[in-house]
Parts: C-alpha cells; sequence; structure tokens
C-alpha cells in the first residue's frame, strides 16, 4: 500500500500504522483506568449513601453544625473558667524562701529561720522564728509588692529576695541543667 502524499512528506505508512496502534493501546490503558476510578468513586458514594436521602444528609450535617456550635460555647466557658482560676491563683502563696540560721550564736544547728511565702503580686508575708535556750520568738512582717514598711533583717531580707526571685515552686533550675 503505497501513498503519494505520505511518500511527499516522506514518512512510511507501516511506521504510521504502528505509531496508531500504539496510541490506540495507550489511550484503552487511559480508559480503563479512569472506568476503574468512577467505579471506585460510584462505590463509595453509594456506601455513603446507602440509607440515606436528601433529607436525612441535610439533617446529619445540621446535626454536626449544632454539634460544632455547642463545642464553641464549651471552649468559650472553658477560655473563662481557666481565666477566673488564674486570677483567683494570683492570691494563693506561690513563691517561698526559707534562710535557717544561728539567731544567737549560742547554740549550733541553725534552729532559728525566716520563711516568705508570697503570691503572685509578691504581697504575702515573712515569718521569722527565733530559736534560743530560753524559748521561741516569733514574728512576722507583711509584704506589699515585694517591699516591707517595717525593717528587715539580714536573714529576713534573704529570704524575700529567694521568694521573689525564684522562677518555680519547688524546682531548682541550676541543678536541673
Amino acid at each position: 500500500m503505497e501513498s503519494k502524499i505520505l511518500t511527499k512528506i516522506g514518512i512510511d505508512p507501516g511506521i504510521l500504522v504502528l505509531a496508531l496502534f500504539v496510541l490506540v493501546i495507550v489511550l484503552f490503558i487511559l480508559v480503563i483506568n479512569a472506568n476503574m476510578k468512577y467505579n471506585r468513586l460510584k462505590s463509595s458514594y453509594n456506601s455513603f449513601m446507602k440509607g440515606k436521602d436528601g433529607r436525612t444528609l441535610e439533617d446529619s450535617i445540621f446535626e454536626r453544625f449544632e454539634e460544632l456550635d455547642n463545642l464553641t460555647a464549651l471552649t468559650i466557658k472553658n477560655r473563662q473558667a481557666i481565666r477566673k482560676i488564674n486570677e483567683e491563683m494570683m492570691s494563693n502563696f506561690q513563691k517561698v524562701g526559707i534562710v535557717k540560721y544561728d539567731a544567737f550564736h549560742e547554740m549550733g544547728g541553725k534552729l532559728s529561720f525566716a520563711i516568705t511565702l508570697l503570691d503572685g503580686n509578691n504581697s504575702g508575708y515573712i515569718i521569722n522564728s527565733m530559736h534560743s535556750r530560753e524559748g521561741c520568738y516569733n514574728y512576722i512582717k507583711e509584704i506589699v509588692k515585694g517591699e516591707s514598711y517595717i525593717e528587715l533583717s539580714e536573714e529576713e531580707a534573704e529570704s524575700l529576695d529567694k521568694a521573689i526571685f525564684q522562677e518555680t515552686l519547688g524546682f531548682d533550675l541550676e541543678s536541673m541543667k
């Protein structure tokens, strides 16, 4: 089979037929692939819609929206509760500083101590307990925003500094490094 047009162009008809045959095979494979994807999509759709009509599908969508609204309201309520808890925690004792010392230098063992208890605003109390042979004397001084209106002893000032500048109650950050 000879073609004057193909001969003028310089194309062998056998090669053209072979190329068209390969193209038909590739197109056939693509059609099969598209058909398989369509069948999978159709089966997924049928399983999704199984037992549902448009009305029940709409109802289930509205149920989901209602659940989302409930979750949003619950989230807002939880955030408000957390804010309230954080505000209340500011008035609780959060910081502690303690210094043990020998008050009268007559007894060993450092039985005297000054302990500072502060809230989140650095307000609270210093309790100083001085132990001697005759007895134990306790003093309390009020701290407002990190300062005392009554003069502090060296141990009390050290205890106050420890409480104010500690990072977290119960954790020694230097030993954690």
